[in-house]
């Protein structure tokens, strides 16, 4: 089904448009609404991405926080509250305990983060009594959209686990495969990123790559095609895995990357962002609902973006992707 992307608001004019945004955000705009639990939207900027959000019909917001101050943050923007549902906490911290709580009540379907600090809405995400933890490992997704590059990048973990171990990877690499399956890639082909694309004792990276491709072909993770250790370039140019003689369904078109460590996925997509002028969707995943964190930084096309992409976890989650609680 093809749905007609609205054109750009005045917010979007002079903005670049992606083609790839443009898709997702066309097919999320034919699922039902996303009921989304938006902890603590108290300034201008994340009013703002709620209200675009709703604009386009990819959410239906439930706004929690302390009414006063969300009544203020639009009428910043002249937009009009009347019509909106609020739930009244305190501060931010109330506002993200609250969110969740709507969320295990079966009222919302994702988290929307707000004025407020992403430690605490992850604190009360995580929370081992009352929050919204499953059997995975929570991990952050990028959806990158790299003008010139045929298909979006998903960059993986570039935000929240620090120094994974390999069986944080695991998670990090199935919540990655899930998430590209929800964006109907087809087939997820997940590179394992190192610095090289030899298996070398002294670079622990590729000893790594070489044990969850393995584990893929064990049946422990599903979903992907996986290969590595594969550097960068031999991942996503065929040009360089092809002078590499590196054969493989992966090498070269690569639509899933994993990186060794939070430092060296936050380098690339913030290279890509400041250099190769890409924008990033981003979604935590593996807890019990998608979780879009957007910056006062993002454009509006990104905002939009996340929106979308947590649209169609919360979906493929309703479907086929459902994570057993714990």
């Amino acid at each position: 089904m093809t749905v007609a992307i609205p054109a750009p608001s005045a917010s979007q004019q002079g903005q670049r448009r992606h083609d790839k945004y443009d898709r997702l955000i066309a097919t999320a705009q034919a699922l039902p609404k996303l009921k989304v639990a938006v902890a603590h939207p108290c300034d201008a900027a994340s009013m703002g991405a709620v209200f675009e959000a709703v604009g386009l019909g990819l959410i239906e917001p439930i706004l929690v926080g302390p009414p006063d101050k969300i009544r203020a943050a639009a009428a910043a923007l002249n937009r009009d509250l009347s019509t909106a549902r609020l739930v009244e906490a305190a501060h931010s911290h109330a506002a993200a305990d609250k969110a969740v709580e709507l969320v295990k009540a079966g009222e919302a379907e994702a988290l929307m983060k707000g004025s407020l600090h992403t430690d605490e809405l992850m604190g009360a995400v995580v929370r081992r009594e009352g929050g919204l933890r499953t059997a995975r490992r929570v991990s952050h997704c990028f959806v990158m959209d790299v003008p010139g590059h045929e298909t979006a990048l998903i960059i993986t973990d570039a935000a929240v686990n620090i120094a994974p171990t390999l069986e944080d990877k695991v998670h990090i690499v199935q919540n990655a495969i899930d998430l590209a399956r929800a964006l109907r890639v087809d087939p997820v082909r997940v590179a394992i990123l190192s610095a090289m694309e030899t298996v070398n004792p002294r670079v622990p990276s590729t000893i790594d790559a070489a044990a969850l491709c393995k584990m893929a072909d064990r049946g422990q993770i599903t979903g992907g095609i996986l290969d590595g250790p594969l550097a960068l370039d031999n991942a996503i140019d065929l040009g360089a895995a092809t002078i590499k003689k590196i054969q493989s369904p992966v090498a070269g078109q690569a639509n899933v990357l994993v990186v060794p460590d939070l430092e060296a996925g936050n380098m690339l997509a913030k290279s890509l962002t400041f250099l190769a002028d890409a924008d990033a969707a981003g979604i935590v995943l593996g807890a019990r609902v998608p979780i879009i964190l957007t910056s006062r930084a993002d454009s509006t096309i990104t905002r939009l973006a996340s929106c979308a992409v947590a649209s169609l976890v919360a979906d493929a989650q309703r479907t086929r992707f459902a994570i057993a609680e714990v």
